[in-house]
């Protein structure tokens, strides 16, 4: 008997709580699709997991593709919603670039799902991305971020006057989600955990120079000590 209630109870709260089904319904397909690809994932198992069924996840989200749509489209919002509490435009533009990069690092490793999806939609072509039409959009807003950082930096002279922000947004998630997408196979070569804690901090550290290094003028990056931000001493 308790256990019928409670199974009223649970559908009652799904249909009293359709943001909240519809978000629960995204968290565990994101998992299905990050896991087993668009082709592997079945919307099965994802009704099974949130305790709800098949057809309410059509009523939802209309099909399988939807409902990928979906996840694509709040993984992105994900790490767009994360950047916008960075508040860049309060710090310098050099230490702000160094923790957009720091952060853009610490959040690939933080979600992987989030790198699988990705790594997922190039496999095919982007196919399914090109349908949507939230991702362009909160794209556009991040490269106008980018653009706003990187013309601070210029009208300080810390930064050089030939900085892209498309390439240097490309740049900083290629290296960022490296880690992620190859560190199964690049921890079997060379036989080095790519997780710990102190490899982490190591790579990241690389990472922040690396990029930093990139963008500063000759003489400002000359003038700081290599992997440290500290100003060095003249030869």
């Amino acid at each position: 008997m308790k256990a019928t209630q409670g199974g009223r109870s649970g559908r009652r709260r799904r249909i009293n709580d359709p943001q909240g089904t519809r978000r629960d319904i995204v968290e565990v397909a994101t998992l299905e699709f990050a896991q087993k690809g668009y082709s592997g994932a079945r919307v099965d198992a994802i009704a099974s997991r949130t305790r709800t069924s098949k057809r309410m996840i059509y009523y939802y989200f209309g099909s399988k593709e939807g409902l990928y749509l979906a996840v694509l489209d709040e993984a992105y919002s994900g790490i767009r919603r994360a950047e916008a509490t960075l508040d860049l435009e309060k710090l310098a533009p050099e230490e702000a670039l160094r923790t957009l990069v720091g952060f853009t690092f610490d959040y690939y490793n933080k979600h992987p799902e989030f790198v699988r999806l990705v790594m997922n939609e190039n496999i095919m072509d982007g196919a399914h991305m090109a349908r949507s039409k939230t991702i362009s959009k909160l794209n556009v807003t991040v490269i106008d971020a980018m653009g706003r950082l990187i013309a601070r930096g210029q009208k300080e002279r810390t930064f050089r006057r030939d900085i892209d922000p498309i390439e240097l947004h490309m740049s900083i998630s290629a290296l960022g989600i490296f880690n992620v997408a190859n560190r199964a196979t690049f921890s079997t070569i060379f036989r080095r955990d790519m997780t710990s804690p102190k490899a982490l901090a190591k790579r990241r550290e690389e990472i922040v120079e690396i990029v930093l290094g990139h963008v500063l003028l000759p003489a400002r990056s000359a003038a700081r000590c290599p992997r440290s931000g500290r100003r060095g001493h003249d030869s």
